[in-house]
This record gives structure tokens, sequence and C-alpha cells, in this order.
């Protein structure tokens, strides 16, 4: 079974009680990866995201380098508002950032996923806003159905 086929009964069987943000983590050993996720909010169906973050348990395939590793993501990836491209690859500090292609743009704000990759071990999933006319951001929670989520892992681990 892949990630996304382990992930998803877990996805559905989380119900955290109260409000406010929490976590949830599950190591998939057979798949080669542990998954956290953090929500704003949870329920039978979705998740308010706050961040996704996949760990590498196993070894990354043979020969596989951060830029390949980017590339596949950025073409694999197709369930968020918005596709995502390569941004950077740092290689020297091992550090590669994926973002949406073209960002939503509303008034005078953009807002937008970033997929940051640390070397072949791990990646994480966020959503930020930045005004146009002011420096920063603010991340964003945002929200996807349980399958969604689960395939956005796939995606990402490959």
């Amino acid at each position: 079974m892949t990630l996304t086929e382990k992930l998803l009964p877990k996805l559905s069987d989380w119900h955290p009680a109260g409000d406010g943000r929490h976590s949830w983590a599950g190591s998939f050993p057979e798949a080669g990866w542990s998954v956290q996720l953090v929500a704003d909010k949870a329920d039978t169906l979705s998740c308010l995201v706050w961040e996704l973050a996949l760990t590498r348990s196993g070894d990354a395939p043979p020969g596989l380098s951060l830029t390949q590793w980017a590339n596949a993501v950025a073409s694999r990836v197709n369930g968020l508002m918005e596709p995502l491209k390569v941004l950077e690859v740092d290689a020297q500090h091992g550090v590669a950032t994926l973002r949406s292609a073209v960002p939503t743009v509303k008034h005078d704000a953009v807002t937008y996923y970033e997929v940051r990759l640390n070397g072949l071990e791990s990646a994480v999933v966020r959503r930020y806003t930045a005004s146009k006319t002011a420096t920063g951001r603010v991340q964003l929670a945002f929200a996807l159905t349980h399958e969604a989520i689960a395939k956005l892992a796939g995606d990402v681990a490959g």
C-alpha cells in the first residue's frame, strides 16, 4: 500500500476534541515516511490545515538529488488551489523551496502555498499571505479534505 492509501483511514479516524490547534502524527515504515499534521479544525471529512510535515524514515532512492525531488513534487502535486513551481534549490544548504506558480490575488494581498524540502529527509507544506505594499508575510490555515491531504502527502513523498 502507498503512503496515500495508508494515511487516509488514519485521518478519517482522527477526531480531536475542543477548540484550537491540534496535532496528529503517524509513522508509516512500509512507505518510508512519518507524517505530522497540524490543524486548526478537523471534522469527519476535512481539516483546516496549518502545516503538513513529512519526514523520511527510510533511505532516499539511490541517485535522487534535491533538484530532482523538487521538480518531481512540482509536477505531481495537483490537488491544491494553485499549481507549484520550483522557486529555488540551494544545494549548498540542502534546501529547496517551491511556491504557487500563480498566487491568488485579493485586493492588495497575495496568498500562496510553500513547500520547503530539507535535504532528502523532510518536507513541510504551508500557506502564506503577504501584502503587495508592505514587507513580511503571515502563515494561514487552508482547508483540504482528508483525501486531498493524503494525496498531497503521497505526491510530496513520491
